[in-house]
């Protein structure tokens, strides 16, 4: 064995960098999201096959909210999600962006008022179009 398959190897594809370390739920949607301009690598668009390093600088959009952060590692292959989170390194503008937006999202639910009784069929049916999950 080598030295490299011991510490993990030094290059991934973008697309599978992403599901390794739990950015993204299956590496078909991380390759949508690559191809769909959603992810930019050292600021640059790129395709799902481009080379991730470490120290790259990789900006997503997920929903609302834009994430930044640097690779610090390539996963052999996709693990617990402690031993993701170590991979990267969220930036602080990131994390503020992030706490203000749930906030903003749970001063939204406050506000917002609840049904008394369960929505019936119909009305279930227009929150799904409502939320674009026809």
């Amino acid at each position: 064995m080598s030295d490299e398959s011991a510490a993990g190897p030094g290059t991934a594809r973008l697309d599978r960098w992403l599901f390794a370390v739990r950015l993204f739920k299956s590496r078909s949607l991380a390759a949508q999201a690559v191809a769909g301009g959603r992810v930019h690598l050292n600021g640059e668009r790129v395709k799902a096959a481009h080379e991730v390093r470490c120290g790259d600088r990789l900006s997503l959009v997920r929903g609302a909210l834009e994430f930044e952060c640097t690779v610090r590692a390539i996963p052999a292959r996709r693990g617990p999600a402690p031993a993701a989170a170590r991979c990267y390194e969220e930036t602080a503008a990131s994390t503020s962006r992030r706490a203000e937006f749930a906030q903003r999202m749970r001063l939204a639910a406050a506000l917002t008022p609840r049904p008394v009784e369960r929505p019936d069929k119909r009305a279930r049916r227009q929150l799904r179009r409502l939320r674009g999950r026809i």
